[in-house]
Order: structure tokens, then sequence, then C-alpha cells
């Protein structure tokens, strides 16, 4: 069964867009529990341009499900991880510029880095999931590193304009994470995903988990944050339902 990740960094960007209080972040991930959320991510960047450190504490003691916390490679992030020790961790790249986060990380290109912050999570019991390109190569080289999870960016997918394009991309992602299993890695997909394009990557990628942030609260705008996880749970559920794809271990 696929399970839902709920990013609450959104609601952190509304706060900061006043720089005031509210909306709490760590309400939201309250809410999004409540609504059926599996786990609650969000992401600490180096300019804490929405989600701060109080957000992460906080949530690391109210959160009952999965917290997994999105960061990149910086020493400073790595450090502050490491002390509030989050149930999983999604390494991702990260640029000042980029209004959210742009293509995968580059493994094969950072394999030093990105080997040593997998060995120092793994020595304080930590999951580590790496965010990239739906690449065998890049996949591959998750694997050699020690990568417990990918998570296959879905952003190329999510974007195309035109229903060829966007089925080759869903192909590459199918093929993507059929490989990573075969190599013993848990597949996750995410980026870009709404109620309205999730349903044939669950159908044909079947991921271990979805990580769903900007449509989810998109949505709690008008009907709630429970409302708006419930929905997509209820989406996901039925593309699960009627998939004649579904994983043999699934009910």
């Amino acid at each position: 069964m696929t399970l839902l990740g709920v990013n609450v960094d959104h609601v952190a960007t509304i706060r900061e867009a006043r720089k005031t209080y509210e909306p709490d972040p760590v309400w939201a991930g309250a809410e999004a529990q409540l609504g059926g959320a599996d786990l609650i991510t969000i992401h600490l960047r180096e300019d804490r341009r929405h989600i701060r450190d109080r957000d992460l504490w906080l949530m690391r003691e109210t959160v009952s499900v999965e917290l997994n916390l999105e960061m990149s490679l910086a020493a400073e992030i790595v450090g502050i991880a490491l002390k509030v020790g989050p149930d999983m961790v999604t390494l991702v790249p990260e640029r000042r510029q980029e209004v959210t986060t742009e293509g995968g990380l580059n493994v094969i290109a950072q394999a030093r880095r990105v080997k040593s912050a997998i060995a120092r999570f793994h020595g304080r019991g930590i999951p580590v999931s790496l965010f990239i390109a739906p690449e065998r190569t890049q996949i591959e080289s998750a694997r050699e590193l020690g990568a417990d999870f990918v998570e296959l960016h879905t952003g190329a997918y999510a974007n195309a304009a035109k229903a060829a394009r966007k089925s080759r991309c869903l192909e590459q992602l199918a093929e993507g994470a059929q490989f990573g299993r075969s190599i013993g890695l848990i597949v996750n997909a995410g980026h870009g995903l709404t109620y309205n394009n999730v349903t044939p990557v669950v159908r044909q990628v079947l991921p271990h988990e979805l990580h769903i942030g900007h449509s989810i609260i998109s949505r709690a705008v008008f009907v709630g944050l429970r409302e708006a996880v419930r929905e997509m749970k209820e989406v996901i559920w039925k593309a699960e339902l009627l998939n004649p794809h579904r994983r043999a271990e699934d009910p």
C-alpha cells in the first residue's frame, strides 16, 4: 500500500511572507496527521526561507507518525539533523535562487559527500533517502553509496504539457522504480504531484511512499488541511484498488 507523506513547508512559506507566528507548520503537522498522513515531511533549508530550526525541534517532539527531514549536504544542516534525530532524512540538491527544489541530487558527482553523510546518519540509526532523477546510473550509485531509499523526481512527468511527453516520463519513472527495487532499494516518488496527476504514478510506478506538499496545502486553503489530506488519501486508495499492477505483497 502506498503511504502518503505530507510536506507542510508551504504553510511556513505563508507565515514567512509576513514574518509573523501564523500559520504554524507545527499545527499543520498535527492537522495532517488527523487527516490520515502516514508521515510528515519538512525541508530545513540553509537560508531558512520557510521552516525554522524551532519548527524542526517542535515537530520532533509532537509528530506521532514518521518525520522525514529533507535537507542539503551542508555541514551545518547535517549537524542539526544528527542532533534532532528525525525518523528519516532525504538528501536533496539546494540552490539559493530556486523557488523550490529543482531536479534530483547528482549522487555520482557528489559521491564522497553523499557516502560520508549516509555513514554518519546510519551511525545514529537514521535511514537515508536520496532524491534523484529516475536514471539507472543515479539509482545504481545510490545503492552503492548505501542509501536505504530513493525518491524519484516526478517533476518532468508533472510538468509535461503534451500527452506523449508525459507518457514517456511515466515510463521512465516506472522503469527506474522497477530497477531500484530489483537491487534492494525502497522506492518513493514526489515533486509536482497533484490530485489530478497522481493516479498514473500510483498505478505504474508503485511507490512505497508519495511525498506531496503544494497541491495538498493549496486544497487546504478551501477545505481545511484534514480534509485535503483525506481527499488525497482517497485518490491514492482508489488508484490502488483498481490497479492491475499492484505489488504482490499488497492486500
